[in-house]
């Protein structure tokens, strides 16, 4: 492995430095400059360099010459102090500092001035001739001094602190290329040769897979190949020797020695400076391992904004030293590319006292008490149907252990009827949960308060696994024990039951094949097929059967076959009514427990056709966007109210007259349209995208970037009918009971925050409106302004004024894979960006396709990020004033950052996405909910 004074390469020029007293006879001579003459141009830079300059008082007149010889030309390029560094502790004033600083600028510049006329004979040469030197190799000596005084200074100001940083940069190791220990990374290394090496020996294409860079093969050949440079190498195989020492080098944790192998991947002809084009390539290069396309376009308006950051002097080239400081100053860059609607940073700094320190037995009961109000809804409705379901069992099962007919079948029967009371009364209550109206209308009283009805979804599932079991109960109990019984029983037994059976003994097959045989078979069949179509791995296709089994899965299989369960509730009615041993009306139960929510569901069904039929709406608007998703702006129908965070069905006739799809509405309350953002996964959503386009006469209205609340007209004629069923109830829609909120989604399922961030938005713009009228009206012209806003569907009471507004502030994370994600709501980040002034709504977008910050392959991604957002002031990678963060977020210190900012609040976390996420979440909520003096409760959202 190279030492840290090996970095210096060889080149066409050669650089000699020697250190020298002045003579005496210049001892009094002085020369001033501005600062300025030495920075010319960048525009964050200087600035920062003259802001991290250090200070000393060392009074030796001592300087560093640095000459380049080349052929036989001799060149001064600078004159640098060599005073020591001053230690940290310095306690000088600011008049000292500045005395100091202009101590050893004015030694170095006056000895410049110096031995520039006294050696000037340097500068004559077959060449260049001191008597007929052009100007512009005097201006281009200028910059160079310039350049040098400024890396003098970078070296000074190179601190403790900004070194310990900078070994969190540049990474070509890390969790994702090996493990935490050297030595057993080295040895997956080891393994990973010995299974791709031919004849021993390594391709240079297969060095990526072998270092751990399976996905950044281009990357790991730009490594390979400014290694095999260091050695004077041009190869292409390598050996397990040579490997091993690339090997030390890429995961060597000295800064310095990361830094110089990535000026080297840079640095392609070995000069010892980096061009435009050559940090053009490695931006290809790095945007290639990122898979960001788009970067790559761009690679050359990016090379041109590093280069006038880092090359103000217009030199064409940049050095080792300024790539370092930039590197090193990341986050003072960052600070200046922070995002618009981010608030400060002081209120994320961590307050340990909202942490509190318990003993073992205030941390369990602590742990008991969230429990407790985190569940405390959810238990007492379990409690009290478990409850229902053990009386109804104890009661028909003693009821059938006194008739004669325990005589013949034993605890069979008790057990079979004890289990069908249990299945008539789940048959019964399972159609409540997905009654969206009534649950929707529920949310709107009080009884939202001790009803979880966010889980109507989930407790709909309990009740299909508990019917599943009852099944199971009943018919084996039947089908194994009861009816062997009755088959087999003696003469004797039989006749204290034969009135039941018409005086004659029934054979297993006509027990079979009666009215009761043959409903309960049916029944049993048809639940089987519904139960296994809407189990996940069906429901979401990932069973991956071929055709035509593939029909089989989807969401169209799981929609068809759920109507089964109409035929279901038909023949349970049948096998309800013809029983063995029940003969009276009011001994047949079963049209009890059924018949009031069949109803009740039978209503709802119509209730959808009919508002479906008045709720149809015209096409304003067909957005198509990156990441197969396009956006559905529509007319609002008339009287059509809904919350942010509800979601409505989708009904396309053309496609299906049956089919209704959900989607989470990404308007606001206050808009004067809808709008839906959705995903092409699904054969009816493709479909519906093909329909769409299709109708749309003029391509060039109907097809573009989503604009909220800007539309042009769309031709009506050849539009397919839609129709709009809702809106419906979601978790999303309490947001408004929460101090703070949390929202989280990955990739599509931002779509259910987007309307509360627009909401926010305008609660904002309202708020700024009613503060200006204050200042500006009378108290009658203002009672007319709340007049009139009650009107419209303001948030405002009966009496006038304004409902005040728990949630004062919203986290907004989003995480996706797509780069182009971000183009989906790319209008709402910037409204935030604008319309926030007090910092209420953070947004953080994150794209886990590039590596993570620090990585080496994502490291002048961040660069070019941060220079093009503190010039411009927008993201490379959204397109919006929201800065892109790389990889996935660390949630737990999400959690612990917004927990510190916010002591004593009550924060709803609400999330959209994959259910693996969603166990973290819950589990860090519960976890700082009893650590912290925040309490996190968490919701997730069903459809």
């Amino acid at each position: 492995m190279r030492s840290q004074s090996s970095f210096g390469r060889s080149s066409p020029r050669s650089n000699y430095s020697r250190n020298f007293d002045v003579p005496d006879e210049y001892e009094g001579e002085t020369q001033t400059r501005r600062d300025s003459d030495y920075g010319v141009g960048g525009a964050m830079l200087p600035m920062f360099l003259n802001d991290l300059r250090r200070n000393g008082q060392q009074q030796q007149d001592l300087v560093e010459v640095t000459i380049e010889v080349e052929n036989n030309s001799i060149y001064l390029c600078s004159v640098n102090p060599t005073a020591p560094v001053p230690k940290s502790d310095y306690s000088g004033g600011a008049d000292a500092r500045d005395v100091a600083e202009s101590g050893i600028l004015s030694r170095s510049l006056s000895a410049t001035s110096r031995i520039r006329r006294k050696f000037n004979w340097l500068r004559s040469g077959s060449s260049r001739t001191s008597s007929t030197e052009p100007a512009e190799d005097h201006r281009m000596i200028t910059a160079r001094e310039a350049r040098r005084i400024k890396a003098n200074l970078a070296k000074l100001q190179r601190t403790r602190s900004s070194a310990q940083r900078a070994l969190k940069g540049l990474r070509f190791i890390n969790k994702t290329t090996g493990v935490p220990d050297a030595a057993e990374q080295w040895s997956k290394v080891e393994e990973r040769f010995q299974s791709k090496a031919e004849d021993g020996l390594l391709a240079r294409e297969d060095f990526g897979e072998c270092i751990g860079m399976v996905d950044s093969k281009e990357f790991a050949v730009g490594i390979f190949d400014a290694l095999a440079r260091r050695r004077g190498q041009r190869i292409v195989k390598i050996t397990k020797e040579e490997l091993h020492d690339f090997w030390l080098q890429i995961s060597d944790q000295s800064f310095d020695a990361r830094l110089q192998i990535f000026f080297d991947m840079a640095d392609s002809n070995e000069d010892g400076r980096i061009t435009r084009q050559e940090v053009r390539e490695l931006i290809m290069l790095s945007a290639s391992a990122n898979k960001l396309s788009k970067l790559k376009e761009q690679a050359e308006e990016y090379a041109s904004l590093i280069m006038e950051e880092l090359d103000p002097e217009n030199l064409g080239y940049i050095e080792l030293w300024q790539l370092e400081t930039l590197l090193l100053q990341r986050d003072t860059y960052m600070n200046y590319s922070r995002t618009l609607s981010t608030a400060s940073g002081v209120g994320w700094s961590q307050n340990l006292s909202t942490f509190k320190p318990k003993s073992y037995l205030r941390n369990v009961s602590s742990k008991i008490r969230y429990l407790i109000l985190e569940n405390w809804r959810r238990g007492w409705i379990l409690l009290l149907w478990l409850m229902a379901m053990a009386g109804l069992f104890v009661w028909k099962f003693f009821q059938y252990k006194n008739k004669a007919a325990f005589n013949v079948m034993s605890y069979c029967l008790p057990i079979a009827k004890g289990a069908a009371e249990t299945l008539k009364l789940n048959m019964a209550i399972i159609l409540f949960p997905v009654c969206r109206n009534t649950i929707t209308w529920l949310r709107s009283t009080r009884a939202r308060s001790f009803v979880p009805f966010d889980d109507n979804i989930n407790f709909h599932k309990i009740l299909a696994c508990a019917i599943g079991i009852g099944v199971l109960v009943h018919a084996g109990n039947h089908l194994s024990c009861d009816f062997p019984r009755l088959v087999n029983s003696s003469p004797e037994d039989f006749e204290l039951i034969a009135s039941d059976f018409n005086n004659k003994k029934p054979t297993y097959s006509e027990l079979l094949t009666g009215v009761e045989g043959v409903t309960g078979i049916a029944m049993v069949v048809l639940l089987v097929i519904v139960f296994v179509l809407a189990t996940r791995k069906f429901r979401t296709n990932a069973v991956g059967l071929s055709p035509p089994f593939n029909r089989l899965t989807g969401f169209n299989a799981f929609w068809y076959s759920h109507h089964l369960t109409f035929i279901v509730y038909i023949l349970l009615y049948v096998h309800g009514f013809f029983l063995y041993l029940a003969h009276e009306w009011y001994q047949k139960t079963t049209w009890m427990y059924i018949s009031a929510p069949l109803l009740l569901y039978t209503a709802e069904r119509n209730l959808r056709t009919r508002r479906s039929a008045y709720n149809s709406v015209k096409v304003l608007k067909v957005s198509v966007l990156p990441g197969n998703v396009f956006s559905l702006s529509m007319s609002k129908p008339s009287g059509f109210k809904y919350k942010s965070g509800q979601y409505i069905f989708l009904q396309c006739p053309k496609i299906s007259p049956f089919e209704w799809h959900p989607f989470s509405i990404t308007s606001a309350p206050g808009d004067d349209f809808l709008s839906v953002h959705i995903r092409t996964v699904g054969d009816w959503t493709r479909e519906l995208k093909r329909v769409l386009i299709e109708g749309v006469n003029d391509s060039r209205h109907a097809i573009g970037r989503a604009q909220f609340g800007q539309f042009d007209p769309v031709a009506e004629s050849g539009q397919p009918k839609l129709f709009v069923d809702g809106p419906y109830g979601a978790p999303a829609q309490d947001y408004r009971n929460y101090d703070v909120l949390l929202l989280v989604g990955l990739g599509i399922g931002a779509t259910p925050f987007i309307s509360i961030l627009r909401d926010l938005i305008n609660n904002t713009r309202e708020e700024h409106m009613d503060s200006y009228t204050e200042t500006s009206r009378s108290g009658d012209s203002m009672n007319s302004i709340a007049s009139s806003n009650m009107t419209t569907g303001s948030n405002l009471t009966q009496t006038g004024k304004k409902k005040p507004q728990r949630t004062t502030n919203a986290h907004f994370y989003w995480v996706t894979r797509e780069p182009g994600s971000f183009e989906w709501f790319k209008g709402v980040m910037d409204q935030v960006a604008v319309m926030d002034l007090k910092g209420q709504i953070e947004l953080h977008n994150y794209l886990t396709s590039v590596y993570e910050e620090g990585d080496a392959r994502s490291t002048l991604i961040t660069m070019v990020q941060a220079l093009n957002h503190a010039k411009h002031g927008v993201d490379i990678l959204s397109g919006t004033r929201v800065r892109t963060h790389f990889a996935r977020p660390n949630w737990r210190e999400v959690f612990t950052k917004i927990a510190s900012k916010h002591p004593f609040a009550t924060i709803g976390v609400f999330y959209c996405g994959m259910p693996m996420l969603a166990k973290e979440l819950k589990q860090l909520s519960h976890e700082m909910s009893h650590t912290t003096t925040t309490r996190f409760e968490f919701h997730k959202e069903y459809f």
